[in-house]
């Protein structure tokens, strides 16, 4: 199996389909089903009209997230949000740990992203992740915040939502699901 760098990953040719680089080999899981990314729309458009004034990032994937690019690591995370004061490392791709990554949830990757993903978002300074569940029966955000030792909170229904990195942010579950 071959190993490639960083930079031999950024060469191969531009795709819309999801790619990591996981310790120098590519992975390629497969396309989201349209459930996930209704899910991952609605969020991005709930996300950017609170944060288009302010000045913050936020991107959808596909888009290459470099945690750790001597270890030839590359993530996509579904949503990423880089607030303001960190907007320097957003260049042709996001060069560090954004603020606030967003996983959906699929039963094809709900296991990896987390344990393994999770595992790579606190360890690279990440500050929050959301998990959302959109499965028919649990229709959830996980909140958690990565660099202090705090309970993840769980957001249902029409209870508001609270983020740690957006603390303007009080949007009910349920919103993003409807």
């Amino acid at each position: 199996m071959e190993r490639l760098s960083v930079r031999d990953y950024f060469r191969l040719p531009e795709t819309m389909n999801p790619m990591e680089l996981v310790y120098g080999v590519v992975r390629e899981p497969p396309m989201p089903v349209y459930g996930h990314q209704s899910v991952v729309t609605r969020l991005t458009v709930l996300l950017y009209r609170l944060v288009e004034e302010r000045g913050i990032g936020v991107c959808v994937s596909p888009m290459d997230v470099v945690l750790d690019e001597a270890a030839a690591l590359v993530v996509q995370p579904d949503i990423l949000v880089v607030t303001k004061e960190r907007l320097g490392i957003i260049r042709d791709r996001i060069w560090g740990a954004p603020d606030l990554v967003v996983e959906v949830l699929s039963p094809r990757t709900a296991r990896r992203d987390r344990t393994t993903k999770l595992g790579w978002y606190r360890q690279y300074g990440v500050r929050e992740c959301w998990l959302v569940d959109h499965g028919l029966r649990s229709r959830s955000v996980e909140v958690i915040e990565l660099q202090t030792v705090s309970v993840p909170r769980l957001f249902t229904g029409d209870k508001p939502m609270r983020s740690y990195v957006l603390p303007d942010w009080n949007i009910p579950a349920a919103h993003i699901f409807s």
